[in-house]
């Protein structure tokens, strides 16, 4: 059974994200720049079992990053289904500190790129921009957006990844 389309999880646009997601503890929504909820991240899921859940608007969970993955300082694992989806880290032999690659478990590869510490960066699939993140236009306080411009990218797997590029970089520089 197909879901309804009020279901459906976004497909592009822009989601605004609260910044240290990690300390929240609490549900929250990240909504659409329209102001309509978007996603639902679990608190609970974080304080309870020590994850990260990323929910559509009916509750069911479309990410999820475990914070036992946390401990190795320097990669992230997203899961969709119990299955790795992608897994995060610091790119090698890069001059750019804040250069991170994306490697899903289907073999592509995404890159990140920008000033991931004042959230200002892009992620790209072979030099083409899949999302843009940044909080430069924003009068949110602590919040940042995630700009997805392909209408056939992964929002939810966006704005993960734009999560754990974060924490990566913080842990990196020892802010969080």
């Amino acid at each position: 059974m197909q879901p309804s389309p009020a279901a459906q999880p976004p497909h592009s646009g822009t989601f605004l994200v609260r910044d240290r997601i990690f300390g929240i503890g609490d549900d929250y929504w990240i909504d659409d720049e329209h102001g309509r909820h978007a996603f639902l991240v679990d608190g609970k899921a974080l304080r309870l079992r020590e994850t990260f859940e990323l929910k559509d608007t009916e509750g069911r969970v479309l990410i999820t990053i475990r914070k036992k993955m946390l401990a190795l300082r320097d990669t992230m694992t997203i899961e969709r289904d119990d299955e790795p989806l992608a897994t995060i880290r610091r790119k090698r032999l890069s001059l750019l500190r804040n250069h991170y690659r994306v490697e899903l478990a289907d073999g592509t590869v995404l890159d990140v790129s920008g000033k991931i510490l004042d959230r200002e960066f892009a992620v790209e699939y072979e030099g083409e921009l899949l999302a843009d993140i940044s909080r430069r236009w924003l009068t949110v306080r602590d919040t940042y957006a995630v700009k997805v411009v392909r209408d056939d990218a992964d929002p939810a797997l966006l704005i993960a990844v734009a999560v754990c590029v974060i924490r990566l970089a913080e842990r990196e520089r020892g802010v969080g």
